[in-house]
């Protein structure tokens, strides 16, 4: 590994990155769609498609009312304790702190979400900065919520990689000007996530640590 590629910076994406909320999604989506839709089956397979994006986006790139974000958050946060920790994520997280690396969320969920989830599932204390869509004029794929994420950081694009399970995740990290690497270990569409042309794949978290100072898989 260069040193060209040996990043001291590294902007996460959460959902389907660091954790497994599909479970939770599913079934909040389904709560918040009979609340305001009605009968009928839930498309969250659509919903999926929109992955990564700040949900009232999904609501307006899918149709839908925007009120269902109220009973959507409520039940999210509801069942809160069913989300999972992929596997590895702790200690890919320890090793990035032991080695001095600085890391930052950068989200599709609100701030104050996000950190709650983090705070349940204990990762919160391994993280330097969480940056949610609401706490940017553009969420992804714009360049403003990673740029958020760099500044609370007091980073440099250069110095950074974006890593992410989204299409959109991609886009933001390079419009951003970090480099950007593929996390497979998720439920994420492969093809479309590889056809944007990361600068790097991975197929486990660990794998990251082959891209940072010190860092060993």
């Amino acid at each position: 590994m260069t040193a060209h590629h040996a990043f001291p910076t590294v902007v996460f994406d959460l959902d389907g990155v660091l954790i497994d909320s599909f479970g939770v999604m599913r079934q909040a989506f389904a709560v918040a769609y009979r609340e305001v839709v009605g009968d009928g089956e839930p498309p969250f397979e659509e919903y999926r498609t929109h992955q990564g994006r700040y949900f009232p986006d999904i609501m307006r790139l899918m149709g839908l009312p925007g009120a269902m974000e109220r009973p959507f958050v409520e039940a999210s946060h509801r069942l809160i304790h069913e989300v999972q920790v992929y596997p590895d994520v702790p200690l890919l997280l320890a090793r990035l702190r032991e080695a001095g690396v600085r890391t930052a969320i950068a989200t599709g969920k609100s701030g104050d979400r996000a950190r709650a989830v983090l705070d349940v599932v204990g990762l919160l204390p391994l993280l330097d900065a969480v940056v949610g869509s609401d706490e940017v004029d553009r969420p992804k794929p714009a360049p403003d919520i990673v740029r958020e994420g760099l500044r609370r950081l007091g980073a440099e694009p250069a110095d950074a990689v974006m890593v992410g399970d989204a299409v959109i995740d991609i886009q933001s990290g390079r419009a951003a000007g970090t480099a950007t690497a593929a996390a497979l270990w998720g439920e994420t569409e492969t093809d479309q996530l590889l056809a944007e042309k990361p600068d790097f794949v991975l197929a486990k978290p660990t794998e990251l640590l082959a891209l940072v100072p010190g860092g060993t898989r």
